[in-house]
C-alpha cells in the first residue's frame, strides 16, 4: 500500500506557501482582470506569516495545515482569506489522527476541504469560482481511485482535472462577489480562486508524489 507519514508532510504546506510567493504578482495580475487585484498579495501575506510561524519547528502534516489555515482565517483579509482559511483546517482536522497518509485518507482530506469551502461560499461549479477547480479534481481522483488507479498516478489524474477546471472559468460569467458585478464582461478572463485553487491543488500532487518516491 503506498502511503507516506504525516510526520513527513510538512513539505506540503511548504510547497504551497513556495508555489503562493512565486505566483503573486501573477495571481494579481489574474485577480486585476475582473476584480480588485489584490489576491495574490492577499494570499502571499497568509502563506508568508505561515512560513515565519513555522520556522524552525518540527511539525507533522496536520499541524502546518492548522496553522496555515488558522492564519488565513483570522489574519488575511477579502472573501479569499476565510475560504481559504475553511479549506486548510478541514483538511488538518481529517488529518489529525492519521499516522500514514494513504490514497484514502488523502481523498477524505480534500473532500472535506470541498464541503467546507461550499458550506461557507454557497458556490457551485460554473459560477466562475475556486470550486470549478475543485470540484473536478476531487471528483476525478476520486473516479481514478475506484478504477485501481495507483495513489502518483491517481495524483497526476487530479493535476489535470484542476487545470482543466482553472481553464474552463475563462469562458464562464461570474456569479458570486466582485466580478459578478460585470456580468457578461467577466467573460473571457480566468477567476483568480480557481487560479490559486489550481496551483494549490498541484503543490500537493507533487509534493505528495516525491515523498510517495521517498518511502
Amino acid at each position: 500500500m503506498e502511503f507516506f507519514r504525516n510526520v513527513d508532510g510538512a513539505v506540503i504546506v511548504e510547497a504551497i506557501i513556495t508555489v503562493i510567493q512565486e505566483n503573486t504578482q501573477y495571481l494579481s495580475e489574474v485577480d486585476g482582470a475582473i476584480g480588485d487585484g489584490d489576491h495574490g498579495i492577499n494570499m502571499n501575506k497568509g502563506v508568508t506569516l505561515c512560513q515565519e510561524r513555522l520556522t524552525g519547528q518540527q511539525v507533522d502534516l496536520a499541524t502546518a495545515l492548522n496553522t496555515l489555515g488558522r492564519i488565513l482565517l483570522t489574519e488575511i483579509g477579502g472573501s479569499m482569506g476565510p475560504l481559504y482559511g475553511t479549506f486548510f483546517r478541514e483538511m488538518a482536522k481529517a488529518t489529525k489522527d492519521q499516522e500514514q497518509i494513504t490514497a484514502r485518507v488523502l481523498d477524505k482530506m480534500l473532500r472535506a476541504a470541498l464541503v467546507g469551502v461550499q458550506n461557507i461560499g454557497n458556490a457551485k461549479v460554473g459560477d466562475k469560482t475556486l470550486i470549478d477547480t475543485l470540484v473536478p479534481a476531487v471528483e476525478a481522483y476520486e473516479a481514478a481511485l475506484d478504477n485501481g488507479v495507483s495513489f502518483r498516478d491517481a495524483l497526476e489524474v487530479m493535476k489535470t482535472a484542476a487545470e482543466k477546471g482553472k481553464d474552463s472559468t475563462i469562458d464562464l460569467v461570474a456569479k458570486i462577489g466582485r466580478a459578478s458585478r460585470l456580468g457578461e464582461r467577466s467573460r473571457g478572463a480566468l477567476d483568480a480562486g480557481a487560479t490559486s485553487c489550481w496551483l494549490i491543488l498541484r503543490a500537493i500532487a507533487d509534493s505528495s508524489i516525491q515523498l510517495l518516491l521517498q518511502q
